[in-house]
This record gives C-alpha cells, structure tokens and sequence, in this order.
C-alpha cells in the first residue's frame, strides 16, 4: 500500500505538501531567507516524533479512564556540535502527582510504540528520481 504527498511550491521559500484532504505547510526562518510563517520540515519531522509519542500516552489513558488533562510531554533535542545531525532525542511524559503510580512502566511502553520512533530504528530505502516532460 503506497501513499502519495504532493509537494508543490506555493511562493518564497514555502514548500507544502497535500495528502488525503490536508495541506502541510512549511516555510524556513526569516534568517534562512523565508518569511518565518509556518514551521520548517526538519521542525515538523522533529515534532511528528513528540506528537506521535503524545497519541500513544493520550491514548493509554483514554483506555485506562484516566484523565490526560494535566498530562503533557516535553521533547529534548540534542545536536551533534561537530555533524549538526540530531544525536539523542528525549522524551518525558509529566503526569500529575495523583496520576497511577502503578502505571508508569505501561506508560512508557505506551510512548515507545510511536510509529516514527520505529520507522527511525528501522529507517526505510529513500530513493530520488527526476522526471522530465
């Protein structure tokens, strides 16, 4: 089963991409030549790791009846100074004080499961190709 994006290139340094009925939009900093007025893609791949993480712990205590209300996750990037790649990549989920305890190893299982997290440890074959005419 395959799925396509288009990337189209709406003006400045804007690039989006379409799929299904959404539209994601990107720009690059006002520094990097961009009118700052979206995220960058590399922001939004950095994102898409917390997010996907967000739904697997939202998810675990919609099923368990437990209130995500005061629940939230803080990402912690961490950069090669030498290569400028991302090198570690932290994750903590907060929860408040009266939240489970006998929950938390479960919770952290739960996070664990994000598809991208599992994507970036078995990374697919990326090809590019042009297409002229």
């Amino acid at each position: 089963m395959a799925r396509e994006f288009l990337i189209t290139f709406p003006g400045g340094a804007c690039v989006d991409a379409a799929t299904d009925d959404f539209v994601i939009r990107t720009d690059q900093p006002v520094r990097g030549g961009g009118a700052g007025s979206a995220p960058t893609p590399f922001d939004l791949f950095l994102a898409s790791m917390g997010t996907c993480a967000g739904i697997y712990v939202l998810s675990f205590c919609q099923q368990r009846g437990v209130s995500a209300e005061d629940v939230h996750l803080t990402q912690v990037v961490e950069m090669d100074p030498n290569t400028h790649m991302v090198s570690e990549v932290k994750l903590t989920i907060h929860v408040p004080a009266d939240f489970p305890r006998k929950y938390e190893a479960a919770l952290i299982r739960s996070a664990e499961l994000c598809a991208v997290k599992r994507h970036l440890e078995t990374p697919p074959a990326i090809t590019v190709a042009a297409q002229f005419g």
